[in-house]
Order: C-alpha cells, then sequence, then structure tokens
C-alpha cells in the first residue's frame, strides 16, 4: 500500500498499561493503512493499572511521536462508540496475538457494531516478534528484576524499574498471576 486512506479516522483503543513494542508495532502498520489514527488510552474499569491515565498518554504520545497522523486521547466513564461517533472514526483497529484473543474481541466487535452500525473493527496481527508480548507479562518480568529493555521503550523501561513492589503489591493486572 503507497499511502494510508486520507479519509479514514480509525481509534485504536487500550489501557496500555504499559505501551509495549507490540502495540507500537500494531500503531506503525496501522498508520500505512489509515490517514488519522486515534490511540485512545482508556481508563481501566475492571482492574488495577500501575500507571495513571495521564503517565499511560505521556507514555504513549512519546512512543509515536515520530508517526504522522498519530494523535493520543484519553478516555474516561463513557463508550468508545460514543467516543468514535465523535471524532468521526469508522475504524476500531485491535490487535490479535492468539486465537485466545479472539472470542473476546469478536464479541466486542459485535458489540460495538450493535451500539454504533457506523463502525467497523479491523483486527491487526502483531509482527511475529510481538506476538507473545502483553503488558501484564511486561509488568511481572520488571517486577522480578528482569530486563525489559526489548519489550517497551525506554522510557517505560526506566519507569518499571521504579515499580517492582507495586507489581507485587497488587499483581499485573494480567492473566499472568504466577511466577515465571
Amino acid at each position: 500500500m503507497d499511502k494510508p486512506a486520507p479519509h479514514i479516522t480509525a481509534v485504536y483503543p487500550g489501557t496500555f498499561d504499559p505501551i509495549t513494542n507490540g502495540h507500537i508495532d500494531i500503531i506503525r502498520r496501522a498508520s500505512k493503512i489509515f490517514g488519522r489514527i486515534i490511540v485512545v488510552v482508556a481508563e481501566a474499569i475492571h482492574k488495577n493499572t500501575l500507571f495513571s491515565l495521564e503517565d499511560r498518554a505521556k507514555f504513549v504520545k512519546q512512543a509515536t511521536s515520530d508517526l504522522n497522523g498519530v494523535e493520543v486521547k484519553t478516555l474516561s466513564n463513557r463508550l468508545l462508540v460514543d467516543f468514535c461517533r465523535e471524532v468521526g472514526a469508522t475504524v476500531i483497529i485491535r490487535g490479535l496475538r492468539a486465537v485466545s484473543d479472539f472470542e473476546y474481541e469478536f464479541k466486542m466487535s459485535w458489540v460495538n457494531r450493535r451500539l454504533y452500525p457506523g463502525v467497523e473493527t479491523v483486527f491487526l496481527v502483531p509482527s511475529e516478534e510481538y506476538a507473545y508480548l502483553a503488558s501484564s507479562l511486561v509488568k511481572e518480568i520488571a517486577s522480578l528484576g528482569g530486563d525489559v529493555k526489548a519489550l517497551v521503550p525506554a522510557a517505560v523501561a526506566k519507569a518499571l524499574g521504579g515499580y517492582k513492589a507495586k507489581i507485587r503489591e497488587q499483581g499485573t493486572g494480567g492473566d499472568f498471576d504466577q511466577s515465571l
């Protein structure tokens, strides 16, 4: 594809706690397809986050500052589809790492389309080198003193170093609650 479709606004929602190189891979590749991408950093209502909404948005802005057509916004206490209507987005981007992600994402796609028939969900598979990567796994590695520099942007890796005790106390926020 030579040029992204300038008339299409897509959103890429997530808690990004923290943003990983896998997320950035999806954003980079989506920016080659869609003219405008809004990375939506969402308030987590069903899990505790390690980083504040503001810090998560800051990390995403830093990590995507070199990409044309990419914006970062936060979302609190409202539906993603209402945000999509407001900004004129017709596409929701979701990453699929494994078959286990598919069932949940498929249901969300149906619900979102039911609530806002003007939106479609596009699923992108991360590059092979990031297919295993999840924010909760990064937090688990960091909590045990592992090196996460190859998994997340430098600013995130630095910040994670100061959060070992907090991660151990509140968990990873994902399915990796057992030690590696």
